[in-house]
């Protein structure tokens, strides 16, 4: 039990009105304070209990509810705080009566959440007393698996398009030759089975499906380039990760195998295509963090290079020529046999600076910069277009879509 500022003022009050009463009196207005403040925190002191609501498992970046109760008759009296641990954003964290807020990781892994608390005050406001709730909350951060989910049903519903295909239904033109069906407005013409329309007296086209148990390897670098920052809180391996997500959610959808292979210097964990491998992948690459060595691209690419011809996705960073000298070289161990896409994110301190009206000569330079920063990866990826493997550079939130197109892409041409 504390005393509140209320009390103090009091106390103060009583100290300015002894200079003006006897100091009987003064003697007797504290003891009825201080008597009050003790009687008024023996009140708050009653049992209260704290409970609180949060899903165990997150997705980083994405807000959850989070909500703090008690029990008590007044709810005016309790003031409710939670504490909020590194990378984990809580708004508010402080609610009169009950706390209802918002919960956002932005760090994937397990994080703990403190024990919430609740203050209560006494009738008067002169005393309170501070409750624990019932202990730490563990939770377990995923990628941004919502954002996947959202792709495999926009997928499914036939709401997802590239705008370099003509797509037949939901997923895309296939080429494994399925039926023949009366010809619809939006079929491409070159489905049109010229015999079976001769035959039937109107227009018929075949129906092709996509084709299945394909092999799709997400090779994710968690070297030191992936440890560049996007924003205040995310890496670019923060965005591979969520890529090789919706990669892999996509997989699951198509009846593709899934699997994925984390690599620096050393083969740090691997996971081998597998059917309905979606969850397996994401559990592979939970823990995922960016270490400060440089990758070694030729041991990863023999590593996954051996098997039946495959899809690889090989998430890194195109910096400059120099520091993707080793990538380039390394990338035909996977051609000569599979599909290779290289996917990196791009920089928006990059984009922005060439967005950026430049109001001083400081600008000017930044901008200079960034154009050759921007020529150097454009030169990285027509290399490696040379080598035989396509280029995905896309923005942050763009990086999974734009590889899940390159891979309906493929398959849509029979290149897997």
């Amino acid at each position: 039990m504390t005393p509140t500022p209320r009390a103090a003022y009091a106390l103060l009050a009583v100290a300015l009105v002894a200079l003006l009463v006897p100091a009987a009196v003064s003697l007797a207005l504290v003891a009825v304070v201080v008597i009050a403040t003790i009687v008024d925190g023996a009140i708050a002191h009653h049992r209260l209990r704290v409970r609180r609501t949060l899903p165990r498992t997150l997705a980083r970046g994405v807000a959850a509810r989070l909500l703090v109760e008690t029990d008590a008759d007044a709810p005016a009296r309790i003031e409710v705080r939670q504490a909020q641990p590194a990378d984990v954003e809580i708004e508010p964290s402080v609610a009169r009566g009950a706390l209802d807020a918002r919960v956002i990781a932005y760090r994937r892994g397990e994080a703990v959440l403190p024990p919430a608390t609740a203050r209560r005050r006494g009738p008067l406001g002169l005393g309170r007393c501070t409750f624990t709730g019932e202990g730490k909350a563990p939770i377990l951060v995923y990628p941004d698996v919502v954002a996947a989910q959202r792709l495999v049903v926009a997928l499914r519903r036939g709401q997802f398009r590239d705008p370099g295909l003509r797509a037949l239904g939901p997923l895309g033109l296939g080429t494994d030759f399925e039926s023949i069906r009366d010809y619809l407005p939006d079929d491409d013409v070159r489905q049109i089975n010229w015999t079976a329309s001769e035959r039937a007296g109107r227009p018929m086209s075949n129906v092709y499906r996509i084709e299945q148990d394909r092999d799709v390897v997400c090779l994710l670098d968690a070297g030191r380039l992936m440890s560049a920052p996007l924003d205040r809180r995310s890496t670019r391996l923060d965005a591979a990760v969520d890529a090789v997500t919706m990669v892999a959610f996509v997989a699951d959808e198509l009846g593709d195998r899934c699997g994925v292979t984390v690599f620096d210097a050393e083969l740090r964990s691997q996971l081998r295509p597998r059917r309905n491998g979606g969850r397996a992948v994401v559990r592979t690459i939970l823990g995922a963090e960016p270490t400060g060595v440089d990758s070694d691209y030729d041991l990863a690419f023999r590593s996954a290079g051996g098997g039946k011809r495959s899809l690889i996705l090989v998430f890194t960073d195109l910096v400059d020529a120099s520091a993707a000298r080793s990538l380039v070289a390394s990338v035909p161990v996977l051609t000569r046999r599979h599909a290779v896409i290289v996917a990196s994110v791009r920089d928006p301190d990059l984009d922005g600076a060439l967005r950026r009206e430049p109001s001083s000569r400081h600008d000017v330079y930044a901008a200079a910069v960034a154009i050759d920063v921007l020529d150097e990866r454009r030169r990285v990826a027509t290399r490696l277009e040379h080598a035989g493997a396509r280029v995905v550079d896309a923005p942050q939130g763009e990086l999974g879509e734009a590889c899940v197109r390159a891979y309906l892409r493929l398959k849509a041409r029979a290149r897997l």
